[in-house]
């Protein structure tokens, strides 16, 4: 009875849409149309898959034409690699987790076929859902092979170039066998790589799905006091050498797993005398916390390792996603959420080195079943690990100041600190920052005008606006290569001096802000003013909306109060030109999808069409930490519609939408310039630059 309930509701649906489809209204009588029947009768609506499988309107199970994206083109954000020194002293060691098999060895040639490297793993990812990053690939140290000695001694420099003290290599060892182990083995003996290390013994069995489980075992463990000798044995060139990692002098030693031990602190008495007995002396035995959390002293060791994403349980984003595999079984996660709890834990009373982790993707290793860690960014994995370095271990004594870092090139799990294709050095950047003290922000001391020029003419009202106001205008100018000329003659003809940045005619004016607005953010500016060359061709009264526009942002008499108004309040995230503050449903039609994807895509709640605006026209004042989780999101320039004289209904047109939502998601306020300068506005009367929908 229950089936063919469904299936008479799913019929019913389905005639329902077609008849709704036929009816002659406008984009916004159909929402409202829709969301009335939901609102009534949603519980005659097939119940949503895993994850959404998106329709656009006329179609039933039918995605929208997505613009390709490559997976080797940089984003938003992209940072090359720079030499900058480091604090010192550094205020604490980072030890970054580093796994080495990425070259070809007998035992994976039999398991998975000949020449495998953790490398086809990577390669053969693919997205499974809207704004899924995947593949992930490698950018300077390229697809490379640590049998090549070369490689290590590359990865161990550019690592002590961005601030990483020590690698902390996963050691496979089973009953005697190791695998892995030659990258290692070179290592010790190149004399001439300079990076402390340690090992991390991964005792757990080798299985097929990588999962350590005791399923499809291709390796097993099987620990006994017997091992434990030859285990330490085989290790004690390691512990020896001149770079083992010490604490208080002691070389030390992880185990992944201390409770697949039958004894962890038999295990742990055996390994000590033996190293007493053979003139290693004193070990520092830790633990990582992937499964389980005992004080360390109950089962002999020295200390504990935090190992995120392990011991985490953020919320679930799985049924927010637009899905491009409508068959994905995958999980997805919340970085962010992982970060800030685990960033705010106070430290036990027994000795841990805290962890942290630049992001977390396994698709690569299980395709369409993936755990996804969704909304890591440079930017919040710097401000996890400045955090941890400077609050967390504050009062932790000098010889307990490291943190683990997971990992450094974990490229299968979406755990990588080396460049990638997509951001370059960004992660590397983000470690080295978060190694500096961290100093409070001066208030501005200069406003930045980042103009988008199409009309010449109208540059050069604008740059007379802007040299009327007599403030220190930082000016950066965005144009095509076409125009560069006419606009260096504009900015000339104005006595100003402006930086000219060349960009394609490609995402409007908000392609090029969002770059701009990067690269700003990133050398430190604060407060921004968005102006464009507005014409409006279609309209016979574009001019007088730019021009109503910019004199309510930039009148003379507004401007200096306006910039005042961010210096004084570090809450105001963001200042429109009263009455083009527009409720979001205007135009909703060609927007919706486009808006509710790039919502989702950026980890923000969904707009309430009725309730949430946009500042219409594009043009406002804005600081730029306000625009974070829009600039974290670090998009793909090919993402942006190609220029087709597009009315409405582009990505550009949905970033537009959304910037007064990431303004209050980010805990910053928007107001009116005239309710923050205190004059009176009626704004009662209906918007005369566009039509409800």
């Amino acid at each position: 009875m229950t089936a063919l309930k469904a299936r008479l509701r799913q019929a019913v649906f389905v005639a329902l849409r077609a008849g709704f489809r036929a009816l002659p209204l406008s984009d916004g009588q159909r929402d409202r149309l829709r969301a009335r029947f939901l609102r009534d009768h949603g519980d005659w609506v097939p119940p949503p898959p895993r994850g959404r499988i998106d329709a656009s309107p006329g179609q039933v199970n039918g995605p929208l034409p997505r613009p390709l994206l490559r997976a080797d083109e940089a984003a938003i954000g992209y940072v090359a690699h720079r030499s900058e020194a480091l604090p010192a002293p550094l205020p604490a060691t980072l030890v970054a987790f580093y796994l080495p098999q990425f070259h070809p060895f007998a035992e994976n040639d039999a398991w998975w076929g000949k020449g495998f490297t953790e490398w086809r793993n990577v390669t053969r990812a693919l997205p499974q859902f809207e704004g899924h990053i995947q593949p992930r690939l490698p950018a300077d140290l390229g697809f490379y092979d640590l049998r090549t000695p070369q490689v290590m001694r590359d990865q161990a420099q550019l690592a002590r170039e961005y601030g990483i003290g020590a690698f902390c290599f996963y050691y496979y060892w089973f009953s005697g066998t190791t695998l892995m182990e030659t990258p290692l083995r070179q290592w010790l003996a190149d004399d001439s790589i300079d990076l402390p290390f340690c090992l991390c013994w991964a005792n757990e069995n080798w299985a097929r799905r990588w999962d350590g489980r005791d399923e499809d075992i291709l390796i097993g463990q099987q620990h006994s006091a017997e091992d434990d000798l030859a285990f330490i044995a085989h290790v004690a060139d390691y512990l020896r050498d001149r770079r083992a990692l010490t604490v208080d002098g002691k070389p030390m030693l992880l185990v992944y797993r201390p409770h697949l031990l039958p004894d962890a602190r038999a295990t742990a008495r055996r390994w000590r005398q033996w190293c007493l007995d053979n003139g290693i002396g004193e070990i520092h035995l830790a633990y990582v916390q992937g499964f389980e959390r005992p004080d360390p002293r109950d089962i002999g060791f020295d200390a504990a390792v935090e190992f995120p994403p392990n011991m985490s349980n953020p919320r679930s984003l799985t049924a927010d996603q637009y899905l491009i595999n409508p068959d994905f079984q995958g999980d997805v996660r919340d970085w962010r959420e992982l970060a800030a709890e685990i960033a705010a834990r106070p430290l036990p009373p027994y000795t841990l080195y805290p962890g942290v982790n630049p992001g977390w993707d396994n698709e690569a290793r299980r395709s369409g079943k993936g755990r996804v860690y969704l909304h890591a960014s440079p930017r919040g994995y710097g401000d996890w690990l400045s955090t941890t370095v400077h609050t967390r271990l504050a009062a932790a004594p000098a010889n307990q100041r490291l943190v683990f870092i997971n990992a450094w090139n974990e490229w299968a799990e979406g755990a990588v600190l080396e460049p990638d294709a997509r951001l370059g050095h960004a992660y590397l950047e983000a470690t080295r920052k978060a190694l500096a003290p961290p100093g409070v922000q001066a208030a501005a001391t200069r406003p930045c005008a980042v103009i988008h020029a199409w009309y010449i003419d109208v540059l050069a009202e604008l740059l007379a606006d802007l040299r009327a106001s007599a403030l220190p205008w930082r000016i950066v100018i965005t144009t095509t290569d076409e125009k560069r000329s006419d606009v260096q003659r504009a900015v000339n003809d104005a006595r100003l001096e402006a930086e000219i940045v060349v960009f394609a005619n490609h995402g409007r004016d908000i392609l090029p802000f969002l770059q701009i607005a990067e690269r700003l953010y990133q050398e430190g500016e604060q407060v921004v003013l968005k102006l464009h060359t507005k014409r409006s061709t279609h309209r016979t009264d574009g001019e007088h909306w730019r021009r109503e526009l910019t004199g309510r942002l930039l009148d003379a008499d507004r401007a200096a109060r306006i910039f005042q108004g961010f210096v004084e309040d570090d809450r105001l995230g963001l200042v429109a030109p009263e009455g083009h503050v527009q409720p979001l449903h205007f135009y909703w039609g060609a927007n919706q999808r486009n808006v509710e994807a790039l919502l989702v895509q950026l980890g923000l709640k969904a707009a309430d069409i009725e309730v949430d605006t946009f500042v219409a026209g594009s043009m406002f004042w804005v600081r730029l930490s306000a625009l974070r989780p829009l600039l974290d999101a670090h998009l793909y320039r090919s993402a942006f519609d190609t220029e087709a004289a597009q009315l409405d209904g582009t990505l550009a047109h949905a970033v537009e939408r959304i910037v007064s939502l990431v303004v209050r998601s980010s805990g910053q306020r928007e107001v009116t310039a005239a309710g923050l300068l205190g004059e009176p506005f009626d704004a009662d009367h209906p918007y005369r630059y566009a039509r409800k929908g």
